[in-house]
């Protein structure tokens, strides 16, 4: 859309000069100063937060937050209530069924060929025999779910993380998982399919989907951990990493020493 613009003169290179300017002023406006070398403990906790952009971030969560408690968790809540737990399972089937050819390409271009073929076979499956996805055939043949993401894929071509990020509506992400965000969500190919058919709302409608359905199925965990966090931004900081850090291995850690906050309930948060 915004490449037909740039072509047509819709939109002119001063104008997107002077946007990228703006964005990285508020980029550099916002950076956390890094503590003087006087105070190497203070260093130490800035490294290992990887969150340059704190002031902006907590902003931003700020923002996420009051969104959440007027519009998502009600609506989450009400989802619960008034969906029958069958209807809402066969809802949360459909929409990971249609997740299948993006995980399918993830695991080819992370060398994942035994993975690959289980995501291939449960999307067959569960297309056919699931009715359309509706019904987790696969899993009760022995075949279960997995989910990867660009994100996860540049990791393991050895792209580092970057910067820890908070995005508006979406929340905790970082420079790799959102360039991978961005991949996955216009080039997966059921994205393409819908975007050569015109179904631009059913792309967006999709992702709205999957944000209401990982909300309700995460409302006790995010309660909890808001609850009993000095921090709940810190504390939500430190799972988010510790959730990809898993994902990337595909949940081959030795999580023992790890920080207490992990907890494999996140191992569906924040997927996009």
């Amino acid at each position: 859309m915004m490449n037909n613009k740039y072509l047509n003169g819709t939109i002119k290179p001063s104008t997107i000069t002077l946007i990228m300017l703006a964005l990285s002023v508020l980029f550099l406006s916002s950076c956390a100063k890094r503590p003087p070398d006087s105070n190497p403990e203070a260093q130490l906790n800035y490294d290992e937060a990887n969150d340059p952009l704190e002031p902006m971030n907590r902003s931003i969560f700020a923002f996420n937050t009051l969104f959440d408690d007027a519009i998502v968790a009600p609506t989450a809540r009400l989802y619960r209530r008034w969906g029958p737990p069958d209807v809402r399972d066969g809802i949360s089937n459909f929409v990971a069924n249609w997740r299948e050819p993006v995980t399918f390409v993830n695991d080819v271009l992370q060398a994942e060929p035994k993975r690959a073929g289980t995501t291939f076979s449960r999307f067959l499956i569960n297309s056919t025999f699931g009715l359309l996805g509706t019904f987790d055939t696969a899993t009760q043949w022995g075949l279960p779910y997995h989910n990867e993401d660009f994100g996860e894929t540049f990791a393991v071509w050895g792209i580092p993380e970057g910067p820890f990020i908070v995005l508006p509506l979406l929340g905790p992400s970082n420079a790799r998982d959102l360039s991978g965000f961005v991949v996955d969500f216009f080039y997966d190919p059921v994205s393409l399919w819908l975007n050569h058919k015109n179904w631009t709302y059913v792309r967006y409608g999709r992702l709205a989907l999957r944000g209401l359905i990982y909300r309700e199925e995460n409302l006790e965990t995010l309660d909890d951990l808001s609850k009993s966090s000095t921090d709940f931004y810190a504390s939500l900081r430190s799972a988010y990493r510790q959730l990809r850090l898993y994902d990337i291995n595909n949940g081959n850690l030795d999580t023992s020493e790890e920080d207490d906050l992990f907890d494999e309930e996140f191992d569906d948060e924040f997927e996009f």
